[in-house]
């Protein structure tokens, strides 16, 4: 038996501006996977601010990307029992939003 595993996937600024009608099916798209108990958390992102540091000092600039369409605009923590099974609800996810891009990333830690 696959243990649970935790992936977050995120979507980067440059696909097209949303809809009321992409809204609508995003929202459907959301219910089915809180309904299937694979989706943890979803939201979006401001541009908020970059945080270094680097020998005990930091630097906080505003914005961690140089180009706005780079910037992580979205993001889902759903939690499947594959690498394969994220890209199943990654591939439906994009099936909805069309152009961009985006990241799918294990989260690694103790479960919520």
């Amino acid at each position: 038996m696959l243990m649970p595993m935790r992936y977050l996937m995120t979507t980067n600024g440059g696909g097209p501006a949303p809809d009321a009608a992409l809204f609508a099916e995003m929202g459907e798209l959301i219910h089915e996977m809180a309904s299937a108990g694979v989706l943890l958390a979803t939201g979006g992102l401001g541009q908020g601010l970059h945080i270094s540091s680097r020998g005990g000092e930091l630097s906080i600039t505003d914005g961690p990307y140089a180009e706005a369409k780079e910037t992580v605009v979205s993001f889902a923590l759903i939690e499947v029992r594959s690498e394969e099974e994220a890209l199943v609800m990654a591939r439906r996810f994009w099936s909805v939003v069309g152009d961009g891009e985006g990241d799918v990333r294990p989260v690694f830690g103790p479960p919520e």
